[in-house]
């Protein structure tokens, strides 16, 4: 993806879980995924256990964590020695797989926020170069790859615009898709269970 500017007055950007934009971030709890069985907190999760497919272990400490920052947190313990070799070319495909999900799963929520963005630019506020937002440059300028934002408007435009409800979710064209060491296929939100249920347990 290319760098992009952004006019900050024109856009939805957004930061923290806590502003009103806030659920379009990965780090927003109360959008819980069901994948294999498994109870997933947040898309942060799901894409963080993804870069551990041969390492169901490392995964099961992920998504054991009760938020996402800690999440990301166990993932960055790891990366150097563990993650799959080929990340870097693959992560925008399981970026965009995770936040279909999170989509298909939480429809009713995820939706509203998404349909409230109208038809504005999307954007991530980073304080870096990462590729996932844009950083301020001055004049109400923001720029960067925006990877995260452009997913989601991609996912908006979609779904939300073209009014396409979107049930069930294939795969990525990505090999080891695993999570416990069993492959992922279709996800659809006729799994959803209560997430929030105390007889429901993150299992391996």
């Amino acid at each position: 993806m290319d760098i992009r500017n952004y006019n900050s007055k024109e856009a939805i950007v957004f930061r923290k879980t806590t502003e009103p934009f806030g659920g379009l971030s990965n780090m927003a709890s109360g959008y819980a995924l069901y994948i294999n069985e498994v109870i997933i907190p947040s898309s942060e999760h799901l894409y963080q256990a993804m870069r551990y497919p041969t390492n169901p272990e490392i995964q099961f400490e992920i998504i054991s964590q009760d938020n996402a920052m800690k999440a990301k947190m166990i993932s960055n313990k790891y990366k150097s020695h563990y993650s799959r070799p080929d990340w870097e070319k693959i992560q925008i495909k399981v970026m965009r797989w995770a936040l279909e999900i999170k989509l298909a799963q939480n429809w009713d929520k995820f939706s509203t926020i998404l349909q409230e963005t109208q038809n504005k630019p999307i954007v991530e506020y980073a304080t870096d170069n990462k590729i996932w937002g844009a950083k301020p440059s001055g004049n109400n300028e923001l720029i960067g790859t925006n990877a995260l934002g452009r997913l989601l408007m991609e996912l908006r435009e979609k779904h939300i615009i073209n009014n396409d409800r979107l049930y069930c979710v294939n795969p990525p064209n990505v090999p080891a898709l695993l999570l416990y060491n069993q492959y992922i296929d279709v996800v659809c939100d006729d799994a959803i269970i209560d997430f929030h249920s105390e007889s429901l347990s993150y299992a391996i």
